[in-house]
């Protein structure tokens, strides 16, 4: 295993990287005439976390990830609802995962579908809007979508990196 040195240097990797990937997703908006339609690449390292690391590391990965962007991107708002999305989905995640009836790319599309629904209630709460629910199918189906491909390349990411990771090997 490797040294807590090397953990804490791997953990500041993953939130920047996972930073980098919400930026990145920023910059190339998916539009199908409903908001919030996103690939959720960040997923990807807040899925490694999980897996490799536990629930406390990937927790800790998400909200630093959400401030980091939020800060340095977006506006309060924007933060508000990227938290509730990703605490919702790292909540659903990690029960599902536990569960132990689900692979990772079942607990990623779940992911992808709770992230966008705790987001659009938020949405509804804060603008008194309730009508906006109809944006619901749509985010289902591209959640569905997008937590597959980013549970598949999750799994491939974790199957290539944990072991040399878990043996203590440098996999810089």
């Amino acid at each position: 295993m490797p040294s807590p040195a090397k953990r804490l240097a791997f953990g500041g990797v993953m939130i920047a990287l996972a930073a980098i990937f919400s930026y990145v997703e920023n910059l190339f908006p998916i539009s199908l005439g409903v908001p919030g339609v996103k690939l959720g690449l960040a997923n990807i390292v807040t899925l490694f976390a999980l897996y490799v690391f536990g629930l406390p590391a990937a927790a800790a990965v998400s909200l630093l990830r959400v401030t980091l962007v939020s800060f340095m991107f977006g506006n309060p708002a924007s933060a508000l609802y990227s938290l509730a999305g990703a605490a919702a989905s790292l909540l659903v995640m990690a029960a599902l995962k536990k569960s132990g009836r689900f692979s990772i790319i079942g607990v990623s599309m779940a992911g992808g579908v709770i992230h966008p629904a705790a987001q659009l209630l938020v949405a509804i709460i804060v603008s008194g809007t309730p009508s906006i629910a109809h944006y619901l199918p749509v985010l289902i189906v591209t959640g569905l979508i997008a937590g597959f491909l980013m549970g598949l390349a999750a799994w491939q990411t974790i199957r290539r990196v944990a072991p040399a990771w878990q043996a203590g090997q440098d996999i810089t």
